[in-house]
């Protein structure tokens, strides 16, 4: 008579378990040296099977993390359940092993580094979305978004190509929770600033804060994103009529200072009565070059932000 086939190990193995945090088996097994998060259950041999109870506290210690709490302090908080204290985040440094080197900043944004590196899309959109209603647009970019996103820019270009799908899905959130907060306001009727990104410019985070921060105040745009062809450019500003247009570039190879000219000098209007915008251009592309004639050059989000207010008001 066949004996019937052993019962199937309950519970997740640490490497399934380090697939489901989106953290490496290492960092799980020292986190259990460390603060003595561990499974309840060991298979003949050692191996560790990890119980429905034991991941919900891992899972409740990566949640308080990506919160900006620390990993002995998230432990022990998990550990200790429903009824324990909940640690005040510190700003400070992260860095190391399978982190990002933000530097000092906000624990929010300490958090969000932490959520991207496990790609933790769900934490991710709710600490982006938090930050955007609790801060506003310009705060949340300035000191929670663009820390993150420098941080997983510089860890892959060191990395080579590890971390690329960590960039992608940071910044896929990043516009996700920009475009939403630039939709939750109706802005004011008149005329619009158009925002668009150079022809070759494929980066456009920076526009899209910048229209989160203009519906914030209630003022009309146009966003057109990045890579604007150069016709369409021109033709946009005649049709629209824009009391302002701002050109993004964020490399020096995609500010294309002869395009810029061209939309200073494009009019509209009756014979006699015809108006031209007032042109800015921002992002790193037109640092250390002479700024292009009849332009404005605002150096940050919020120079740029209070020029187009003065512009629309």
């Amino acid at each position: 008579m066949t004996a019937p086939p052993a019962p199937a190990p309950a519970g997740l193995t640490t490497g399934a378990l380090g697939r489901r945090l989106g953290v490496s088996p290492t960092t799980i097994r020292s986190w259990e040296r460390r603060y003595g998060i561990g499974p309840a259950h060991r298979d003949p041999g050692r191996h560790r099977r990890w119980e429905p109870a034991d991941v919900a506290v891992l899972e409740e210690m990566c949640r308080l993390m990506a919160r900006g709490v620390t990993p002995a302090e998230a432990a022990r908080v998990a550990l200790a359940g429903a009824g324990s204290t909940l640690p005040t985040a510190r700003t400070g440094t992260a860095s190391g092993g399978n982190t990002l080197r933000v530097g000092t900043v906000r624990p929010e944004c300490r958090g969000l580094a932490r959520a991207a590196v496990r790609l933790d899309a769900p934490e991710m959109a709710l600490i982006l979305r938090r930050n955007v209603d609790e801060f506003g647009p310009v705060t949340a970019w300035t000191e929670v978004m663009t820390p993150a996103l420098r941080a997983v820019g510089r860890k892959w270009a060191t990395e080579g190509e590890r971390y690329v799908e960590v960039e992608h899905l940071l910044s896929w959130h990043v516009s996700a929770a920009l475009r939403r907060a630039a939709e939750q306001v109706r802005p004011q009727t008149g005329p619009a600033a158009l925002l668009a990104g150079m022809p070759t410019e494929l980066h456009s985070l920076a526009l899209e804060a910048l229209a989160a921060a203009l519906a914030e105040r209630g003022l009309p745009f146009r966003m057109f994103g990045a890579a604007l062809p150069p016709d369409a450019l021109l033709e946009a500003v005649r049709r629209t009529g824009p009391p302002a247009v701002l050109l993004w570039s964020q490399a020096t190879g995609t500010a294309d200072r002869a395009l810029v000219e061209r939309v200073v000098s494009t009019a509209w209007g009756p014979q006699g009565a015809r108006t031209r915008p007032v042109v800015l251009v921002a992002g790193p592309g037109w640092a250390g070059s002479r700024r292009p004639p009849g332009t404005l050059r605002p150096r940050d989000l919020t120079t740029a932000l209070h020029q187009l207010e003065g512009l629309l008001r």
